[in-house]
């Protein structure tokens, strides 16, 4: 395993720091997350810069590079970004609508929707959570039945990133619910299908700037061709599109938590109590170790699972692993961060202050940390 960026990892981790800084710095941050708002100028932004693109085949409008680059391009993202909800938005729609579409989608899928993921024209989301189906995802009642040349789709779902805002939904059916998960579809869902509306918004305490909410199926029409993949594999469509996000939507995190600890360490150096820097503590600098620690543990595991993937070797472990430490650690680091700043953290509108609520989304999103334990067990061979 190499453990050294390779000469493209690094150019498109160093432009996306570069650019995140210069592009994506909006004064207007603050108040958009006040106001739970998704920034899509600065989506589009990305886009242009070549983000949503980058592990899509250059014949669908991407830049072909490969799952280690994509990692490292996020994470200069993360660095550079301060908005954590549109880094979570952007690989929310390129992890579980992208990928699944490049991996499941028929040509004329993949023609349709591909180039326009990439630059930036579409917004993918997920809708696979109910109200009585979270974590036990696959007892949801969302039914589809046949209808002529298609399917009528029947549900709510809930809790859908980007609900509001997407332009294509990867939505998930039971078209035969007495084979259980086996009779589960994955459809190709679009806004304006007739039956197919919004529900309520959901205020979150974090990552208020990737607004979450509730999506409506009454009696929606879609035709044959928008089923993803074939008639009853929709659990493989939706295992496989939630080991990508489990693995890396998080690479924007290690950018994030490296923002973190660079700046306590320079509140560490600069800031003075009892006549000398509070670095001098030993209850500030063994923080800081731990949150560096924190930070190398956790590149380890985000890269260790891309590095597996573009191996070809078997990456669901390792894709669970990743999630559990990463969010985990990113909830501590940003508590430590806060105790290291104080009073000037706990303000309303801080950076620290908004990192600490942000980081509690990990601990329950793509499959709660409890259900990533049991999934580890599991391939322990301990359940």
């Amino acid at each position: 395993m190499e453990f050294a960026f390779s000469e493209s990892q690094r150019h498109w981790h160093d432009a996306a720091l570069k650019f995140a800084r210069e592009e994506l710095s909006d004064p207007d941050s603050v108040e958009r997350e006040r106001r739970g708002e998704f920034w899509r100028e600065g989506y589009d932004r990305c886009a242009r810069f070549g983000v949503q693109g980058l592990p899509v085949p250059t014949e669908y409008g991407g830049r072909g590079e490969d799952l280690l680059t994509t990692v490292a391009a996020i994470e200069g993202l993360g660095y550079g970004c301060p908005d954590t909800g549109l880094v979570f938005a952007l690989g929310a729609s390129l992890w579980t609508t992208t990928m699944a579409i490049l991996a499941f989608g028929t040509p004329a899928q993949k023609a349709r929707y591909l180039p326009g993921l990439c630059n930036g024209s579409l917004l993918g989301a997920n809708a696979a959570s109910e109200p009585e189906a979270g974590s036990d995802i696959f007892s949801m009642q969302t039914r589809a039945t046949r209808h002529e040349n298609g399917w009528i789709l029947n549900g709510r779902k809930a809790w859908i990133t980007s609900a509001h805002t997407a332009d294509i939904f990867v939505c998930l059916a039971s078209t035969d619910p007495s084979k259980g998960v086996l009779g589960i579809t994955a459809f190709l869902l679009e806004p304006g299908t007739p039956g197919f509306g919004k529900g309520g918004a959901v205020p979150t305490l974090g990552l208020r700037t990737a607004p979450m909410g509730d999506l409506v199926l009454e009696n929606c029409v879609v035709p044959a061709d928008a089923v993803l993949g074939r008639e009853g594999r929709g659990s493989t469509v939706f295992n496989a599109a939630l080991e990508w996000e489990r693995g890396a939507i998080l690479a924007g995190i290690l950018g994030t938590m490296r923002r973190q600890l660079e700046a306590c360490i320079t509140q560490a150096t600069t800031r003075k109590q009892f006549g000398q820097p509070i670095g001098k503590f030993q209850s500030i600098s063994n923080r800081i170790v731990d949150m560096k620690l924190r930070l190398e543990t956790s590149r380890f595991m985000v890269y260790r699972y891309a590095w597996t993937t573009s191996h070809g070797d078997d990456a669901a472990a390792w894709s669970s692993m990743a999630k559990l430490h990463v969010s985990e650690c990113f909830v501590q680091n940003s508590l430590d961060a806060f105790r290291c700043f104080g009073a000037s953290g706990f303000a309303s509108g801080s950076p620290l202050e908004r990192d600490l609520r942000d980081s509690t989304g990990g601990l329950i999103f793509s499959g709660t940390n409890d259900i990533q334990r049991n999934l580890i067990a599991q391939h322990l061979r301990l359940l």
